[in-house]
């Protein structure tokens, strides 16, 4: 039975993404868990976190998880979510908080002044609800889901990879941004897709059957 751990390091819509995950992969045991040695044991990780990543990170460091969580994301598949994807990075202008330096780039907040959308109204920051996800480049993750399909956002901040490869989704609130990041055996969105319907949960599933 696949073991899928949703880390639990006190920060986090934990509860919607492990359902999810049980709703597509109903055969695995799919847990969160605080406990470092179920990260050690699991499979797949899935890092959520929402809020900000200054606290995301303090949560993870006071937990006594970050090292398990490191670990992990040197073989084991890894699914970063909204801030968890932040996470991945070297740093964020908010807070100057520093990240997890899995992948190089910076976080960085929108900037959307004097910018109006269609209907002439400004682009509100954060920007939340519905928006269109371009695949920039092809992944296994993306399979079954057709590009330019909506997926829900939560957000002020969004990663900027120092390396355009690891890109793989584009989205444009005011101007373009890199929405969907991976490398390796990682992947991660700025978007929730627990909260993103159909196309969300088909994300979910494969990535339960994703073989990095």
């Amino acid at each position: 039975m696949k073991k899928i751990v949703v880390v639990d390091y006190g920060v986090g819509n934990l509860r919607s993404v492990a359902q999810a995950l049980r709703a597509v992969a109903p055969e695995a045991d799919v847990r969160i868990s605080g406990v470092a040695g179920d990260i050690a044991d699991a499979e797949r990780i899935v890092l959520p976190g929402q809020g900000a990543m200054a606290d995301c990170m303090r949560g993870l460091r006071e937990s006594g998880l970050m090292d398990a969580v490191l670990r992990a994301s040197e073989s084991k598949p890894m699914l970063g979510v909204c801030i968890g994807e932040q996470m991945l990075f070297d740093s964020s202008e908010e807070n100057d908080a520093e990240g997890l330096g899995l992948l190089p780039g910076k976080v960085v907040r929108f900037q959307l002044d004097g910018k109006l959308q269609e209907d002439g109204s400004r682009f509100k920051v954060p920007q939340m609800g519905w928006n269109q996800v371009r695949q920039s480049r092809s992944h296994p993750l993306w399979a079954d889901i057709p590009d330019n399909a909506y997926f829900y956002f939560v957000h002020s901040y969004y990663a900027r990879p120092a390396n355009a490869e690891h890109a793989v989704g584009e989205t444009v609130y005011g101007d373009p941004f890199c929405c969907a990041v991976a490398r390796d055996n990682i992947f991660a969105t700025q978007f929730h897709p627990e909260k993103s319907a159909g196309a969300g949960l088909q994300l979910y599933k494969n990535f339960v059957h994703w073989q990095p």
